[in-house]
This record gives structure tokens, sequence and C-alpha cells, in this order.
């Protein structure tokens, strides 16, 4: 298992990237329209983290990994018979691949398909 995206959910986008900054000593960029305004920031392996802020009054703060994944589809398939619920189908991003979310004991996770 390899997490490709870790995406922050806060309500201080700044702050969160300047601990991560001092802590790591990672550079975030500017905010990325196709990841929903995530500031980010790319590992050595290639994988990347992302904070951004709410999109929707309701959306509660929250870290959710994306798994990285073969076959999107069948990922999905295999976690709903395992109980999850489908929070948001599969959904291509130009240049960065396929997601999707699920809720599997009040935790949200996500795949990721490149």
């Amino acid at each position: 298992m390899k997490v490709q995206y870790l995406e922050i959910v806060a309500s201080d986008v700044d702050a969160v990237c300047a601990a991560c900054a001092a802590a790591h000593g990672v550079t975030f960029g500017t905010a990325d329209p196709f990841l929903g305004g995530a500031r980010t920031t790319t590992l050595p392996d290639g994988s990347s983290i992302g904070v951004r802020g709410p999109l929707r009054d309701t959306e509660a703060p929250v870290v959710r990994p994306y798994w990285l994944v073969d076959d999107i589809e069948a990922a999905l398939a295999a976690a709903t018979r395992a109980g999850a619920f489908v929070a948001h189908p599969p959904m291509a991003i130009p240049g960065k691949g396929t997601f999707a979310i699920y809720i599997q004991g009040g935790v949200e996770q996500g795949l990721w398909q490149l």
C-alpha cells in the first residue's frame, strides 16, 4: 500500500503549510484549482501532500489518505463489498489521475489511480 496523495482540509491553510514546512523542510506551492485550491508539495517518492480550505460550509477539517491503486473501479467495488459507503465516485483530474472517496467506520479514505 502506498499513499499517493495526502489531503489535509483545514480552516487555516497557511498555518498548516507553515508548520509542515518548518517541521519537514518542504515547500508548498500556490493554490491548485484542479485540487480544490490545495497548496501542494511533492515528496521524494513522487507522492504529494495538499492542504486546502473547506469547499463548503459543512465540510469539517479532515486528513484523508488517497491510496494508490492500479484499478480504481475494482478497488472501490472491493471497499463497498466490505461495507464502505461511496462518498465520491471516480472522477478524473486532468494531468493528475483519477480519484474516489469512500467512508468506512466513520473514516474517510480515498483511492488514486494514475
